[in-house]
């Protein structure tokens, strides 16, 4: 099983999260481009000491939104958006072959990746963007998604992606963040969860409905309060289950 991690999400003088310690635990980074968050000096020392590591240095693509952290829908028209994806790729990937890595992966952030999940306008622009980059590059994404869908017939590989502290809704999607249930504090239940996702495929909804949730990679957000115990915690209970940890790229 893979262990994720949103990473380099801060800008400037402001920090985000812990960046070093969550990239001792996790197996892949996904590496704010710049646009949510980040700038170059910040992309630049993640992928650093992701490559230090031997951590997957994923592209994580956004809107062009710093103020709202990607978290506000923003209408596109298709060809638009399809460039911001390749600018934001191609910045990180230089970065990571300064590093002497290469960005492996690409993970849309926030309101993209929920739009992207249900909106074939938007999910088209991430499926054109990594075609015309880089197809041999895996898109990291919920399973059963129109953008999972899109890559898939697009001949990209589609890596299935749980959401570790996320509440999930009956019919697969995350519950909004307007949703003051939306995040699961209780760190023993999020660690319950992660090992049901990665052995039995099922994650518990919201309204206790078990659903399908086949996944190959399982996510925790860096800014979430906790997230190097929390990240701990997940680890261990992974390990303590018999599965052993690896990126998927």
């Amino acid at each position: 099983m893979d262990l994720n991690a949103d990473l380099g999400e801060g800008f400037g003088v402001w920090q985000l999260g812990d960046d070093e310690a969550l990239l001792d635990l996790v197996t892949s980074a996904n590496v704010a481009c710049g646009f949510h968050g980040g700038d170059p000096s910040i992309m630049r020392a993640v992928c650093t000491a992701a490559a230090d590591r031997g951590v997957a240095i994923g592209a994580q693509v956004g809107y062009r939104d710093l103020a709202g952290f990607g978290r506000r829908r923003i209408e596109y028209r298709r060809e638009d958006l399809r460039d911001e994806i390749i600018y934001q790729i191609a910045a990180l990937d230089g970065f990571a072959r300064v590093a002497g890595d290469r960005v492996r992966y690409v993970k849309p952030h926030g309101a993209l990746y929920n739009t992207a999940a249900v909106d074939e306008g938007q999910a088209g622009a991430v499926v054109d963007a990594i075609t015309d980059y880089d197809a041999g590059l895996p898109v990291l994404c919920q399973p059963g998604s129109v953008l999972a869908r899109l890559a898939a017939d697009a001949g990209l590989r589609v890596v299935g992606e749980g959401f570790a502290d996320r509440a999930y809704l009956p019919d697969g999607r995350l519950v909004p963040r307007t949703n003051p249930d939306a995040v699961i504090h209780n760190s023993a239940a999020v660690a319950d969860r992660v090992v049901q996702m990665a052995v039995e495929h099922t994650v518990t909804a919201i309204d206790g409905t078990v659903i399908p949730c086949q996944v190959e990679s399982i996510c925790l957000h860096g800014d979430t309060a906790g997230a190097v115990d929390l990240a701990r915690r997940v680890r261990a209970s992974l390990l303590d289950a018999d599965l052993s940890l690896a990126a998927f790229a």
